[in-house]
C-alpha cells in the first residue's frame, strides 16, 4: 500500500489487475518464423481491431511492424533463390 497525497490508496497487484489498470509488461512471445506465421498473426490484429479488443491506430501500427518483417523474411527467401539459381547457371558453364 502506497500513500498518495495523504490518503491510502491501493497499488497492489491483484487490486490493479481487477480494475483493469494493470498492464502486461512482457506480452506472451509470438512465433514468427515464416510468412504463414505472419499472416496468422496480422490476421489475429485484424480480428482484434475488428471487435474492439485493440485501437484502430495500434492495429496500424502492429500491422507495419508484421509487413516489414515480412518484407524481410521475403527478401531473404529471394536472395537464397536467386543464389541458388546463379550457383546452377556456374554449374551448367562449366
Amino acid at each position: 500500500m502506497l500513500m498518495d497525497g495523504g490518503s491510502n490508496v491501493n497499488y497492489s497487484l491483484e487490486a490493479l489487475e481487477e480494475q483493469g489498470k494493470l498492464l502486461n509488461p512482457t506480452p506472451p512471445k509470438i512465433d514468427l518464423h515464416d510468412a504463414h506465421a505472419l499472416r496468422r498473426e496480422l490476421a489475429s490484429v485484424y480480428r482484434d481491431m475488428r471487435a474492439g479488443r485493440i485501437e484502430t491506430q495500434d492495429g496500424t501500427r502492429l500491422a507495419y511492424v508484421l509487413d516489414l518483417i515480412r518484407k524481410a523474411f521475403e527478401t531473404e527467401d529471394i536472395k537464397k533463390r536467386i543464389e541458388l539459381i546463379e550457383q546452377t547457371l556456374e554449374r551448367r558453364k562449366s
